[in-house]
């Protein structure tokens, strides 16, 4: 089996397309529940370690808020959505009509609505992925945490850090009112997920 970092140029632009099409699909979702129009720009995905992956969102002692779902089924790992203060303050201005100056000023009820929002953004996702492979996938009920981002990345790390030391990262930004607020999504199937994955997306033989 195929680890991360043993992929192919053409596994890898598969996994782009992957990513391309998810987030799509998420900034359609994202547009319904805000009830305005959110494009996306093109998304760049990478395969990384996980060092250099809480260093792209920003480093490993920046407070932040993250959204995590399990996935099981045909394929088993994490989605993690990470959502920065810009993000943040999108969907309270539409859904609340305020903004928050920091994460402490959250209510209860504010953490819900972004943990739905998390959690729609990673099951269309995800559902886009699924169709595209013809696969079947379930999701856990989501967990939002505000911790620091080293911290909240130690889960995937813990979970499947003894396979491999890569997740696969998503960005880009969502423009939403001529206002631009990246978007960062991780993804880390295991290694036999991933494998299976490639496989039914006809670009692994075996």
């Amino acid at each position: 089996m195929k680890t991360y970092e043993e992929l192919d140029g053409l596994e890898l632009d598969t996994i782009r397309e992957i990513g391309s099409i998810g987030t799509g699909n998420a900034a359609t979702a994202l547009s319904s529940m805000l009830e305005s129009e959110v494009r996306i720009s093109v998304p760049e995905v990478r395969i990384m370690g996980y060092n250099e992956a809480i260093d792209w969102i920003g480093g490993p002692e920046v407070i932040t808020a993250g959204v995590l779902v399990q996935l099981s089924g045909e394929i088993n790992g994490i989605m993690l959505s990470v959502q920065q203060m810009d993000f943040v303050n999108l969907v309270l201005e539409r859904m609340a009509g305020r903004r928050v100056a920091g994460y402490e000023e959250l209510t209860e009820l504010d953490r819900s609505a972004l943990a739905e929002v998390g959690n729609i953004m990673i099951s269309t996702f995800i559902n886009a992925l699924s169709g595209l492979a013809d696969i079947t996938t379930r999701l856990t009920v989501p967990a939002f945490a505000v911790d620091m981002q080293g911290a909240i990345l130690t889960v995937p790390m813990a979970e499947f850090g003894g396979q491999s030391d890569y997740i696969m990262t998503i960005g880009a930004d969502f423009l939403c009112d001529g206002q631009k607020v990246p978007c960062r999504l991780l993804l880390s199937p295991d290694i036999r997920s991933l494998n299976f994955l490639l496989k039914k997306l006809g670009v692994l033989d075996g």
